[in-house]
């Protein structure tokens, strides 16, 4: 059983709320806008989702706790741009990505711009997932945001330590 803990935080400013990214019943909100493909990394990784708890939920960023078959994942996604480590935003960076596991860390906010192109050009190839592959994931952003939110302020506060650093807001 793996401890993960998962962030995915980047600075979106005020048009995200005006945009169609920012109105939930056409995007899905935080958990499908921009959780779904890290949700679906998490299944493939550590197995079927057995328990979803989420300690947050608002239109810009959401926090909760999973168990899935193999790993305990703590997880925070965000688009304020106050999330971001002020390490991040002082290099002059909006977005910060990072999954640690069993004491190792894998930041990976670079990279990442290309991945929708790539992912279509292989699905126009033939050659990508179909729905019965983005099932799961699909699932488990449906239970996050239709779930009962379970506010634990010391629960948040240690998800947003360990994802975000000391200081966060709560």
């Amino acid at each position: 059983m793996h401890e993960v803990e998962l962030a995915y935080v980047t600075g979106r400013g005020r048009w995200y709320d005006y945009s169609w990214k920012g109105q939930e019943d056409r995007s899905g909100g935080v958990s499908v806008n921009i959780g779904i493909h890290l949700f679906d990394l998490l299944i493939w990784l550590f197995g079927e989702p057995l328990q979803v708890q989420v300690h947050l939920r608002e239109s810009r960023r959401m926090a909760g706790v999973l168990r899935l078959r193999r790993a305990r994942v703590r997880w925070l996604l965000s688009v304020n741009m106050e999330d971001v480590p002020a390490a991040v935003r002082g290099a002059g960076r909006t977005t910060y990505r990072c999954l640690r596991m069993d004491g190792g860390e894998v930041e990976f906010s670079d990279g990442f711009a290309d991945l929708h192109t790539e992912v279509y050009r292989r699905i126009l190839t033939g050659d990508g997932f179909g729905i019965a592959d983005a099932r799961p994931s699909i699932d488990l952003t449906y239970r996050i945001r239709m779930g009962a939110v379970e506010s634990n302020g010391d629960a948040l506060q240690a998800i947003l330590d360990a994802t975000v650093g000391e200081g966060a807001r709560t």
